[in-house]
Parts: C-alpha cells; structure tokens; sequence
C-alpha cells in the first residue's frame, strides 16, 4: 500500500518537470527559427534590389537549412527545421502596372518538423 501511494506522489512531483522540459524545448525551437527567418532576411535586404525576386523563391528542406554562406547545417539542433522564402514586386496603386516596381514584398517562413514557428514579413523599397 506504501509503495503505491508513493509512486502516485512521485509522478504527481515529476509531472510538472516534464512539462517544463517540453516548453523550454519548444521556447528553444521557436528561438533557433527566429534566428534562421531573421538571418535569411538580412541576406535578402542586403541583396542589390535587381536581384532579390530571381535569387530569393525557394524552398530549404527539412535537415537541408543553409547558413550565409550557403553551406547546410550540420548540427542536429537544426535537423528538423526547413524554411521558405518568396519575393514578390509590388505595385502601389499609383503607380500603373507599366513601370518597374519600387517595392519588393519578402516573407521568410521557417518550420519545425512541419509545423510553422517563425515568419517574418518585410516591404523592400529600391
């Protein structure tokens, strides 16, 4: 009987440590996918304007992520994170649809095992 009741009240004081370790991972994952939206947009920002809607429309699979200078991380902290990334020209509406676009539209959107943790959206002028 002694036995019983005290397996009850060590899960009862275990309990609260698993969830705790959960959240810190999840707090973790979402930092890391923070940190690989805002890295990829800094690259984006810091491309000629010319050359960010034909360099900057893909996809990175999941364990295939690249760092600055293109090459994929190895770390198994970035093994289940994938990321997307679109450039799209915007026109105001004053302007007509003749014209060389003066703003880009970039969104960087980064998953962890499918799920979307970070996103960043940013207007681009030229």
């Amino acid at each position: 009987m002694a036995v019983v009741v005290l397996g009850i009240a060590a899960a009862g004081v275990l309990l609260p440590f698993t969830s705790g370790a959960q959240v810190r991972a999840e707090g973790m994952h979402r930092t890391l996918g923070a940190k690989l939206a805002g890295d990829l947009m800094e690259q984006i920002v810091n491309t000629a304007f010319d050359d960010i809607v034909t360099n900057y429309n893909y996809t990175e699979a999941q364990g295939q992520v690249k760092d600055t200078s293109g090459a994929v991380f190895t770390d198994s902290n970035y093994a289940n994170f994938s990321r997307d990334v679109s450039c799209l020209e915007v026109y105001v509406p004053q302007e007509s649809g003749t014209v060389e676009a003066k703003f880009i539209r970039a969104t960087v959107r980064v998953y962890y095992s499918g799920r979307e943790i970070a996103i960043i959206n940013r207007l681009i002028s030229e």
